[in-house]
């Protein structure tokens, strides 16, 4: 008979009661700490991102002309983890960054360059335009006279200007009529080292509208963090999507008022980060942090840094952390 037994049958029927009182007791503490802890691993586990991403909506476009390095360059002193490129093709075969499809919102210039549609125009009838003139017109509060006069960049000089120093956010915008531009896309990726970097520590996320063309990237390398963007505005008919961009992508980027809790929750079972589009006011800031996202575009990164100061660690950490928490959620 083991010593602890036959020192508990020596105790007698009061002691005996006693001492099963105890162990009960402990028990119980035991149980409650190995509850909490199990609790507590399920909550850390349940999203993939630790840090929520400040990401700079065409830069610091609020601010500054979008797309141009001055609003790029605001966007990163006032703490955004990534600063968004939206591409287009140009006639002889060249990435520049600009929103649209056509010139005519943003171009400033002589009309057989700058007005139309960007793929239709070389390169050099592209650096004709002034992209900066029509912030002052429509915002004369935020005018600069340094802004008339900018230019539409090429993704590679974006590149050859911030290398490997900052995290990009690039989208494949009408990918569907451009001539291989995941192709071109990954080619520049490689001439400034930048593939392994997106796919260890995200240097770079790639979204898209288009379906196939994350799938086309997906196939050309799985390794590359993809982000699958939506415009379907009920929650339940977005959630029925989920299981088939998990297959390809790392999260979605739905528009901010489409974003409910139900919908965190069903991309967050699969391993899908959400990040959505774009937030520039403080209080939707707020109720899409309480819900959950593990990022947000917006127009306003300063705006957006205050809001975090106090529930996100340094900003050069974010995109580390993110890329880590959802390496940890999909060996689950």
């Amino acid at each position: 008979m083991p010593a602890v037994a036959r020192r508990v049958l020596a105790l007698g029927p009061a002691g005996r009661r006693q001492s099963l009182r105890q162990m009960n007791r402990c028990m119980a503490a035991v149980l409650t700490v190995v509850a909490a802890l199990v609790s507590a691993s399920a909550a850390i586990a349940e999203p993939p991102g630790e840090q929520v991403l400040n990401i700079g909506h065409r830069g610091a476009s609020g601010e500054a002309p979008e797309h141009t390095l001055p609003a790029y360059d605001l966007a990163i002193r006032q703490g955004a983890d990534y600063i968004e490129q939206d591409l287009q093709l140009t006639s002889d075969g060249v990435l520049v960054v600009l929103h649209d499809e056509t010139l005519d919102r943003t171009a400033r210039g002589p009309a057989a360059n700058c007005t139309g549609r960007v793929d239709t125009k070389t390169l050099a009838q592209l650096k004709t335009c002034d992209v900066g003139s029509w912030f002052n017109a429509a915002f004369p509060e935020r005018a600069r006279p340094e802004y008339v006069g900018l230019r539409i960049p090429s993704l590679e000089e974006v590149f050859q200007r911030y290398g490997k120093r900052i995290n990009y956010y690039i989208e494949t915008k009408s990918p569907e009529t451009a001539d291989r531009m995941e192709e071109r896309l990954l080619a520049l990726l490689d001439r400034y080292g930048l593939r392994k970097p997106a796919a260890v520590r995200r240097q770079v996320l790639i979204q898209s509208f288009s379906p196939a063309s994350l799938q086309k990237i997906h196939a050309l390398d799985r390794s590359l963090p993809l982000i699958q963007l939506n415009q379907i505005t009920d929650s339940a008919q977005l959630r029925a999507q989920l299981d088939g961009i998990a297959s390809y992508a790392v999260g979605i980027g739905p528009f901010l008022s489409n974003v409910d809790a139900a919908l965190v929750a069903a991309a967050h079972d699969r391993c899908l980060e959400v990040h959505p589009y774009t937030v520039n006011d403080a209080a939707t800031m707020t109720r899409l942090l309480d819900l959950g996202v593990d990022g947000m575009f917006t127009n306003f990164p300063a705006l957006l840094d205050q809001v975090l100061a106090k529930r996100a660690g340094p900003p050069k950490s974010r995109a580390a952390k993110s890329a880590r928490a959802w390496d940890r959620c999909r060996r689950t």
